[in-house]
């Protein structure tokens, strides 16, 4: 025989490569179009939560209304506090002898409370105590009379003529703690140089 082509395919044959072909094809198409499902729903979130985060980036924020004051707002202690001189006192009946007292109104004119933590004085031959007792307390836009009784300890350390004297206070509030020297004045300063002659008149120096 001549001429002889290509052999057909027996009885049978083409029907289980035709399944073989279906079997192989339809899965990887069906998992492409799942994937390509994943995909699409993948990206929608994305944008849903990009577009999400933009808003809540830039909607306006409204300050809570219990939101504490800034802290770089509240004034230092020194600058709301006065410290201002009224007038000799008698010392008190259990104060120790050479001792004398003077008064003294401390005021808070701003911000929050501030506590006075200490009151001291220059001079080495002097002892100083406060009543109230430090540390004690002054609210805003009030006062507070303090009395303050000294007792000569050495005379040979103090001056017969008290020329600026001052008084030593630590201050704290919120914001800081402070220590300011407090000129009361002119007045103090007769009434403080009378005191320390007076105390010492009778003590050598």
């Amino acid at each position: 025989m001549s001429g002889i082509g290509p052999l057909e395919p027996g009885e049978g044959t083409r029907a289980r490569e035709g399944r073989r072909e279906a079997g192989v094809t339809a899965p990887l198409a069906t998992r492409y179009t799942r994937h390509r499902r994943i995909a699409a729903a993948l990206a929608a979130a994305a944008v849903l939560l990009s577009g999400g985060g933009y808003l809540y980036a830039t909607r306006p924020h409204q300050p809570a209304a219990h939101a504490r004051r800034p802290h770089h707002q509240v004034p230092y202690p020194v600058q709301v506090v006065d410290v201002t001189y009224l007038d000799a006192r008698t010392a008190p009946a259990s104060a120790s002898p050479h001792s004398f007292s003077f008064a003294v109104l401390v005021s808070v004119a701003s911000g929050p409370p501030v506590t006075v933590t200490r009151v001291i004085q220059p001079y080495a031959g002097l002892s100083l105590s406060t009543e109230p007792p430090a540390p004690f307390r002054i609210r805003v836009d009030s006062a507070r009379k303090i009395t303050i009784t000294m007792h000569v300890t050495e005379c040979g350390k103090v001056p017969r003529n008290a020329g600026l004297p001052f008084l030593d206070v630590t201050l704290r509030n919120a914001r800081a703690i402070q220590e300011q020297s407090f000129i009361p004045g002119p007045r103090y300063a007769q009434d403080l140089s009378h005191a320390l002659e007076v105390a010492c008149s009778n003590r050598t120096r």
